[in-house]
């Protein structure tokens, strides 16, 4: 077991023979090696326990894994939750505010870099609403701005659109497509949805049923920018019939 280290080279995020096993003996994951590099979009679907969001938890530092390791930098790693978290007494600006302004930077450099995190995700206009008079969508987007100010190398999703609606989620899916596109970012994102995985992803990794084990992947060859009507090309089709068929597959 060590602690993360530096990634090196193109390599933004690796892991390394990594396993994962709790005080009460549970092993979630075991001997998972992975490698996201920058201008990547990786999405890693499997079984509910499989230890999906074990991975991400490894790769933030919120967990010490009992075998491998990771290579990161930590110094500007972007995490999106399922849940938006965030702080109702703060309005949007000051909420994308916030990660900069744990990081000490001045208060010109806050808001110039909330400002046009703000503009990414589609919230001009929103800046001094609260968090209670937004949609779960504008709290995603929000979220995803508060993240945005430190212009990650790594960024990591954890299921961050399992609580919106489905048309609400396709639009979330096209404006981080976008996002990726642009800032270039390695991205680590973790789904229930087939559809979305395929959509959203360079590379799609389908583990096993507990404990957690890499079993397939593929590569997603369409090009970027993807139209939403893409979800309806037979190929798109197809290659989400193999995903889901590797997928039963795991759980057994």
């Amino acid at each position: 077991m060590t602690a993360a280290t530096t990634a090196r080279g193109t390599e933004s995020l690796s892991f390394e023979e990594v396993g994962m096993t709790f005080p009460d003996g549970t092993e979630a994951v075991r001997n998972v090696s992975l490698t996201v590099s920058k201008g990547e979009f990786v999405t890693v679907v499997g079984p509910s326990g499989c230890g999906k969001s074990t991975l991400l938890k490894i790769a933030s530092g919120l967990l010490e894994p009992t075998a491998g390791r990771v290579v990161v930098d930590r110094d500007r790693l972007g995490y999106v939750f399922q849940d938006a978290t965030l702080l109702p007494w703060r309005t949007v600006k000051r909420n994308v505010e916030l990660i900069a302004e744990l990081h000490g930077m001045s208060d010109d450099e806050r808001d110039r870099l909330a400002e046009e995190a703000i503009q990414l995700v589609g919230l001009d206009g929103f800046q001094e609403h609260y968090p209670k008079s937004l949609s779960g969508g504008m709290r995603m987007r929000a979220s995803l701005a508060r993240t945005l100010t430190l212009k990650p190398p790594v960024f990591l999703f954890d299921e961050p659109f399992g609580a919106v609606d489905e048309i609400t989620r396709e639009h979330l899916n096209e404006e981080t497509q976008q996002l990726f596109q642009r800032e270039g970012f390695a991205g680590l994102f973790i789904t229930h949805s087939i559809g979305e995985a395929v959509f959203m992803s360079t590379r799609v990794v389908v583990m096993s049923a507990r404990p957690g084990q890499i079993v397939d992947e593929f590569d997603v060859p369409f090009p970027y920018p993807r139209d939403p009507d893409l979800r309806f090309d037979p190929e798109f089709a197809g290659l989400s019939g193999e995903v889901s068929h590797a997928l039963r597959g795991s759980h057994s």
